[in-house]
């Protein structure tokens, strides 16, 4: 009897033992399992997060192409317009500031720094600047406005009805018979006034900025689309700003040798 107890109770406690065993293992695979599904839940994450970077990098690089394809379709339908036969005043521009100092630099006559100092333009760099920025700003080419000045006050140097204190850039109100034409306060506006001018000749569009121009209002409104067409003699309306042979053809020549 005895030996019958002590078998019995042998076979409970492997039971027992068989039981707690493979209750650990199963905790144990539980576990492993869990860990093995956040893991993959947290992988699934990850990979989404990646598309979506991806999905967006993308994203800004079609629309940087884009942005870059639209400044060149610009470049490209202005140098169209310009090769079409005549050089419009109005539109989009190739031309740099660096180019525009080269220009001057190449025409070897010195920058007069200390007169155009006293009206804000101590270097040709602030000189073109000015130009670049005041053209841009009523949407004319700044290359038309600054060969203009080249050709009007024989590369800065004067010499004519209108004198440098002025900041008269353009000969405005300049008739001939030694009239001096019209003054400004400093360099800018001596600029804008030019341009402002420029721009009443090639449209009737609105100035972007206050007028300056004290002719702007005589100025036929776009009768002058055309740098070739800025001289009286080569306007079909007979308009323009110059009445000399071939003006606004010569600006042309220079603005051609500016972008080279």
């Amino acid at each position: 009897m005895d030996q019958k107890m002590k078998k019995i109770w042998l076979e409970v406690g492997l039971a027992v033992a068989l039981v707690a065993c493979l209750g650990f293992l199963g905790s144990r695979m539980g576990d492993a399992q869990q860990k093995k599904d956040v893991k993959i839940v947290k992988a699934e994450e990850e990979n989404k997060e990646a598309a979506k970077k991806a999905e967006a990098q993308e994203a800004g690089g079609i629309s940087a192409e884009n942005e870059k394809d639209k400044e060149a379709d610009s470049g490209v339908q202005a140098e169209e317009a310009i090769a079409d036969g005549q050089y419009p005043i109005m539109g989009n521009s190739s031309v740099t500031v660096e180019q525009m100092i080269s220009y001057f630099q190449a025409g070897n006559v010195p920058y007069p720094a200390e007169q155009l100092s006293k009206g804000g333009a101590d270097s040709i760099e602030a000189f073109c600047q000015m130009y670049y920025d005041e053209s841009t700003a009523e949407g004319v080419r700044p290359e038309v406005a600054f060969a203009q000045t080249m050709k009007e006050t024989g590369w800065l140097q004067y010499g004519g009805d209108a004198s440098i204190e002025q900041f008269n850039f353009a000969g405005l109100g300049t008739t001939g018979g030694g009239v001096p034409g019209n003054a400004y306060p400093d360099v800018r506006t001596g600029i804008r006034a030019q341009i402002q001018h420029l721009k009443a000749y090639a449209t009737a569009d609105a100035l972007a900025q206050e007028c300056v121009d004290d002719r702007y209002e005589y100025v036929m409104k776009g009768s002058a689309p055309y740098v070739e067409w800025l001289g009286q003699n080569e306007n079909p309306q007979g308009q323009g700003w110059a009445t000399a042979e071939n003006y606004g053809y010569s600006i042309v020549e220079m603005i051609h040798k500016m972008r080279q």
